[in-house]
């Protein structure tokens, strides 16, 4: 399943669990939806599969630091820096979440990711488990940028 046919069954699945989500034009997918109150915490999530993998599904979402947070990483030397990607690395590691910290809209944020790359388990099920796994990420990094930020 790739392309329009992945797309159509996820808006369909989204549809059906009474989701309201829109689409994005991203040069970078095939597809990609925003989901705005997904997983038990109401979390925006991301659903979307690159170009530059086929069949593969993957969701996200993204932590945005606050204005203290931010002026903060940015007051940063590169080795400040360094270790600070490092911490978040390791902390998103260790809940199995990829992570990456991007900067978008003007904002830093710190992006968790899960990939759903077995293609022929991928359905309404696994789905929505990730996205309930990728909303639990989500409360958890923002909970750890809390405290050690």
């Amino acid at each position: 399943m790739t392309g329009d046919k992945m797309k159509e069954s996820v808006e369909r699945w989204l549809i059906h669990e009474n989701h309201s989500f829109q689409s994005i034009k991203n040069p970078e997918n095939n597809f990609q939806i925003i989901v705005k109150h997904a997983g038990q915490y109401g979390t925006p999530v991301e659903i979307f599969e690159p170009k530059s993998q086929p069949g593969i599904i993957v969701i996200s979402a993204k932590v945005i630091m606050k204005d203290n947070q931010i002026a903060r990483f940015l007051g940063f030397n590169e080795e400040e820096k360094t270790k600070f990607e490092k911490k978040m690395h390791d902390f998103c590691n260790s809940i199995q979440a990829i992570s990456k910290i991007i900067t978008e809209d003007g904002k830093q944020k710190i992006g968790v990711f899960l990939v759903l790359d077995d293609k022929e388990n991928i359905n309404q099920q696994t789905v929505f488990d990730g996205i309930n796994k990728v909303s639990d990420m989500y409360e958890k990094t923002a909970r750890f940028l809390m405290k050690t930020f």
